[in-house]
């Protein structure tokens, strides 16, 4: 294809060479460079493109798209463009033909919620009919294909090749998370959302490699609602009026409040043998009674959120119903059996936020005790781990802190920093490093009555330490450790 079909919705400067040219293919990976490809030079955390403008060039690279002038031999064409992420978007787009054009794409935005509703949402389209691709934490979906993710929201040119294999899948739409860094990053820039959502708002991902400020994360976020049709948004939350602030969408608002659209009603937890759940009548936009087996407020608006969605589809009540009871998600309050006197459940919830709300429902229950287990991850924000300690402490009656993703840093120290947490506060506590016996300690110590939860990994099945990701699974340790239970 000619450069200038990758650059019509760009603006471009030439800075050598010409624009007219033939290329072979699109990469941002210098590794990947080869004779005839365009390489674009990506400004990043931890390494600069431009540093490599000389290197793709001897492997016969054609065209360079950079931020700034490189030194290069004057036969290779090179493109000046005010920011190369943004460039990287929208020429992605255009090398896999505008895949998103072809999709009705479903963006979810917020700091807790997302995992959840997106797979609610696949659950309730594909159960009138509807092929629903999945991008978002865990995994990527396209057909009866699952790719695991390393990022929330991956790089432009992965979004847009996902989307085309989706197209080629036969899917008619697409749900996908859409992070505070994806946004900020251009990952979705051009993007044609036909709906966006948001969640919630907390304050999660301020740090050096994050975002800088915390207004700097409620304005990135408001990104998508300059790129969607409809934004769908919780107006209970606090910080609501400050995400749409820009918004050029229309606007439709769900919540418990009497000013959401759709909204929840006569709210009752269940509890049975071995089971939590929740139940509410819809009102206002849609009027019918819903039952879910995943506790809590949260729950509900997550459900709240996937209704509002698939209203837009046209999907009848019944099938929005029967949906709902039956979407499970991997790591979100998963249960798992480890004994007829307690239970157990894991949990993705490494941040104060998420882990406050988790506590805060499960005691809508009235179990005998929460005991929490949970670590921080390495080479984050220093305040998520007293916040986490603090919020343990307070909402947890016993708590067990343990390793999470270490990284490069050394996990006792990690431990420590939690530990300053929790001595705000007059919660119980034992510090168990390894992962797996904290587990083991929890079982062995737990009773009648109890609610065990294991926090901070969820669906992840690795433990990362010093640049290097180790198998490990919470399910997989729970097993073990049950197995050599039942052996002694």
């Amino acid at each position: 294809m000619r450069l200038t079909q990758l650059l019509e919705r760009l603006e471009y400067k030439v800075l050598q060479g010409s624009d007219g040219i033939e290329v072979t293919e699109l990469i941002n990976d210098s590794r990947k460079a080869a004779a005839g490809s365009v390489f674009v030079c990506i400004s990043g955390a931890v390494s600069d493109g431009h540093k490599f403008a000389g290197e793709v060039a001897e492997k016969g690279t054609a065209a360079l798209i950079v931020e700034r002038e490189v030194d290069v031999p004057e036969d290779i064409t090179v493109i000046c463009v005010e920011d190369t992420r943004y460039a990287l978007a929208l020429m992605s787009a255009a090398y896999f033909g505008y895949p998103a054009e072809k999709l009705k794409v479903i963006g979810i935005t917020g700091t807790k919620g997302k995992t959840t509703t997106t797979y609610m949402v696949k659950s309730i389209l594909e159960g009138v009919g509807h092929k629903v691709g999945l991008i978002g934490t865990i995994e990527a979906v396209i057909g009866e294909k699952s790719i695991p993710a390393n990022n929330t929201t991956p790089e432009s040119y992965t979004i847009h090749q996902y989307f085309a294999e989706m197209v080629e899948a036969g899917c008619d739409s697409v749900v996908m998370e859409v992070s505070s860094q994806g946004l900020m990053l251009h990952r979705t820039a051009g993007i044609p959302f036909e709906i966006g959502i948001f969640t919630n708002l907390g304050e999660d991902h301020i740090g050096p490699n994050e975002h800088k400020d915390f207004e700097d994360y409620k304005r990135c976020k408001g990104i998508l609602f300059t790129q969607c049709k409809l934004g769908i948004a919780n107006v209970d939350d606090q910080w609501y009026e400050d995400v749409f602030r820009n918004a050029t969408c229309k606007v439709e608002t769900f919540g418990f409040s009497k000013k959401a659209d759709i909204r929840a009603a006569e709210i009752e937890h269940i509890t049975r043998p071995g089971y939590l759940g929740v139940r509410y009548h819809v009102n206002g936009l849609m009027d019918f009674d819903v039952e879910i087996d995943i506790p809590g407020d949260f729950s509900v608006y997550n459900s709240l959120t996937a209704i509002a969605v698939c209203r837009h589809f046209d999907v009848p009540v019944e099938n929005i119903k029967k949906a709902l009871k039956v979407a499970k998600v991997k790591g979100r309050i998963e249960m798992v059996k480890v004994s007829e006197d307690f239970t157990m459940m894991i949990d993705y919830a490494h941040n104060a936020m998420s882990l406050e709300s988790l506590l805060h429902t499960l005691r809508d229950y009235h179990p005998e005790r929460i005991v929490t287990i949970f670590g921080c991850g390495g080479n984050r924000s220093k305040t998520r781990r007293y916040e986490m300690g603090e919020v343990s402490g307070k909402m947890s009656d016993f708590t067990i802190i343990t390793s999470d993703n270490p990284r490069f840093e050394e996990p006792q120290d990690i431990i420590e920093d939690i530990i300053a947490g929790m001595k705000k506060t007059d919660g119980e506590y034992i510090a168990v490093c390894d992962r797996k016996e904290a587990i083991r300690y929890a079982i062995e110590h737990g009773r009648p009555g109890d609610v065990i939860i294991l926090a901070g990994k969820g669906h992840e099945t690795y433990q990362e330490i010093k640049g290097v990701k180790y198998d490990m699974d919470d399910r997989i340790l729970i097993k073990e450790v049950l197995e050599e239970m039942h052996v002694r």
